[in-house]
Order: C-alpha cells, then sequence, then structure tokens
C-alpha cells in the first residue's frame, strides 16, 4: 500500500486512508493503514509511534489523522473527548429529502454481536446521544437507484457508525452501506459505501493553531455530482 499523505511534522501526520483499508490491525489480519505508516516511520529511522486519533470505519475513505508522539496524542485524545475538533464529510444517500438542512439528534446503542448499531430510547441506560448537521449539495435521478443526493455532514459526536445508522433511520440511507440500506443488503456484489471524511480541523498540539485537513472523494457515485 502507498501511502496519500496530506501533512506530516514531529507531532502529527495525515492522510487519505483509502476505502476498504483497517484504520489500525484488526481480527481479520489484513493489511491496516496503521501498520503500513509505522513501517514507513521507520523506514525514516523515527520513533514508530503512533496514535489513532479518530477512527474510520473500514468502508469509509478520506481524512485521518495519527499522532507521532504521546504529547500530541494526549493533546489531541483530549480535544476529540472535549468535542473542539471539527469532523465533515460527504455522503451520497438514496433519497431526495425534503428538508435541504436539518439537525439529526438520536439516541443509539452498540450491537457488539453484530457490529451494529441501532436507534434506542433516551431512557435505554446504554443509549448514547448522538448529533449531526447535514446540508444538501445536490441531486440526481438515476435508472438503477432513482434520486441520489449528496450531502455535506457536520459531526457533533462520535458513536459507532452514528452517521450510518442516523441517516438510514431518517429514510436518507447510504448508498453501497451493506448493513443500514436495505436494498445493498440484499446484492449479492461488493459496493464501497458512499461515505468519505472530507475535513478534519483541529488546533496543532505544538503550536496550538487552528489546522483544517480535507480530501474529496474521487470516485462513484460521487463523480455524478459538481460540487465544492
Amino acid at each position: 500500500m502507498e501511502l496519500n499523505i496530506i501533512y506530516e511534522d514531529k507531532h502529527i501526520l495525515c492522510l487519505v486512508k483509502p476505502q476498504g483499508v483497517p484504520s489500525q490491525s484488526d481480527k481479520t489480519n489484513d493489511e491496516d493503514l496503521m501498520s503500513v505508516t509505522i513501517n514507513y516511520l521507520k523506514t525514516k529511522n523515527e520513533n514508530p509511534y503512533l496514535g489513532l486519533i479518530q477512527r474510520l470505519d473500514r468502508p469509509v475513505g478520506g481524512v485521518i489523522v495519527y499522532s507521532k508522539n504521546p504529547f500530541a496524542n494526549k493533546e489531541l485524545s483530549r480535544q476529540v473527548q472535549q468535542r473542539e475538533t471539527h469532523k465533515e464529510y460527504f455522503a451520497v444517500v438514496c433519497s431526495n429529502p425534503e428538508e435541504k438542512t436539518g439537525l439529526l439528534q438520536d439516541y443509539l446503542k452498540k450491537l457488539k454481536t453484530i457490529n451494529m448499531s441501532k436507534v434506542t430510547t433516551k431512557d435505554d441506560k446504554v443509549g448514547k446521544l448522538a448529533t449531526l448537521e447535514y446540508r444538501v449539495i445536490d441531486t440526481v435521478v438515476t435508472e438503477e437507484y432513482g434520486p441520489l443526493t449528496l450531502m455535506k455532514i457536520k459531526l457533533l459526536t462520535g458513536r459507532h457508525h452514528q452517521i450510518r445508522v442516523q441517516l438510514s433511520n431518517a429514510n436518507m440511507p447510504i448508498w453501497g452501506d451493506n448493513k443500514y440500506n436495505k436494498v445493498f443488503v440484499k446484492k449479492k456484489e461488493f459496493t464501497n459505501i458512499a461515505l468519505w471524511s472530507y475535513k478534519f480541523g483541529f488546533k496543532h498540539p505544538k503550536t496550538k493553531l487552528y489546522v483544517e485537513y480535507t480530501s474529496k472523494p474521487n470516485l462513484y457515485p460521487f463523480t455524478l455530482f459538481n460540487y465544492s
């Protein structure tokens, strides 16, 4: 795997994660981005320390940030926990939403045995509040899937499969999602989910200056749309 590096210094390493590649090693033992990146640091004779700041689901591609030392890891992890980071995603959904902007708030609970999450009630003791904002960018009508809509998602909390579950629950399932989109659950052939980590912003752990890193997807079905 060849690394697509957006930015690197002594404290952070920002990459474009390919779709279908785990952010870190898992039980599949498939090649993962974190292990490849550690090997890259070794070739530079650097301390191969690497901390995962924001995890992306395996099917999801886009901007991902790692810390390169314990100091940076502690500071960036604090920012994530205190919701001081800025996360935006692009998603293509199988729907033509009436509301072109919206705020979704749900309580989610993780179903560990099947690696999924579901919407639950506020009274559920294991339910956690999940919040996101969305904005419709454009809609096209396709012969096979009907209306497809490109939207920008601002993630305000970080729950397991949050964007996928909340959009599906709002009748806006993501194209290619074989867990939460009924159309794709039934399909036998593999498809990459149309969810992309577009932007990640935070205060640099050393300089304390706010920085943002972005990546736009150049693959189907994102290529159906003209957007900025």
